[in-house]
């Protein structure tokens, strides 16, 4: 004949005086542990930690020595972005006179990027982007503080993403400086040496 089972009050009398009195201690070990240590409290934002030296952080058109643009348009970048949130739109550089105040060289090549933007509600910050880039324009810098109260404004623009003029840096549109041809930029025959900027803006052509 088969045992009939205990009934329960018969089964919570049996348990072990280990189930009974250390277990529900146990459970709240990682409580009793942590109540009497100190309380750390990050001071963010009035003190910042660093990140790390190779930390994804928001991106960065780079300009060359003499204030033109690194990027040529090819939209490379965004064909590498996993999460479709670059978008750019190339334009031709224009040697010579023009009225238009969207016309000129802007960069060494034959093209450079007219619109270029990031929608950092979609961007992952892989860095597949900067990999894909050819002439290292985009980078990665180490600013993380991305967050805002709209949406439109997390769509960043080419004006918010590129890099500041530098001493001895003028802003495009400006020919080539004088010497140098788009090879010369590529191969980074401008490293090491700080051309002087055009004094202003100019729509004649550089040497190529």
């Amino acid at each position: 004949m088969a045992e009939q089972p205990r009934p329960k009050k018969a089964q919570s009398e049996s348990k072990s005086l280990k189930e009974q009195l250390w277990d529900p201690v146990a459970g709240f070990g990682v409580t009793f542990r942590t109540m009497f240590k100190k309380v750390v409290t990050e001071q963010y934002p009035f003190e910042k930690e660093p990140t790390a030296p190779r930390f994804h952080g928001r991106h960065q058109l780079n300009r060359w020595p003499d204030g033109l643009e690194k990027c040529i348009g090819c939209e490379l970048c965004a064909w590498a972005c996993p999460a479709d949130a670059i978008y750019v739109e190339g334009a031709s550089n224009h040697d010579g006179p023009t009225d238009d105040a969207d016309s000129g060289r802007f960069s060494p090549g034959e093209r450079y990027g007219r619109v270029y933007q990031i929608n950092y509600l979609r961007c992952i910050l892989c860095g597949l982007c900067i990999e894909a880039c050819p002439t290292r324009a985009l980078t990665m810098t180490n600013e993380y503080e991305l967050a805002d109260d709209n949406r439109a404004d997390l769509i960043y623009e080419k004006s918010d993403l590129l890099a500041p003029l530098l001493p001895g840096m003028a802003s495009p549109p400006h020919a080539m400086h004088e010497g140098f041809d788009e090879g010369d930029y590529y191969r980074g025959g401008l490293g090491g040496v700080t051309p002087a900027a055009p004094s202003a803006p100019s729509s004649t052509g550089g040497e190529s």
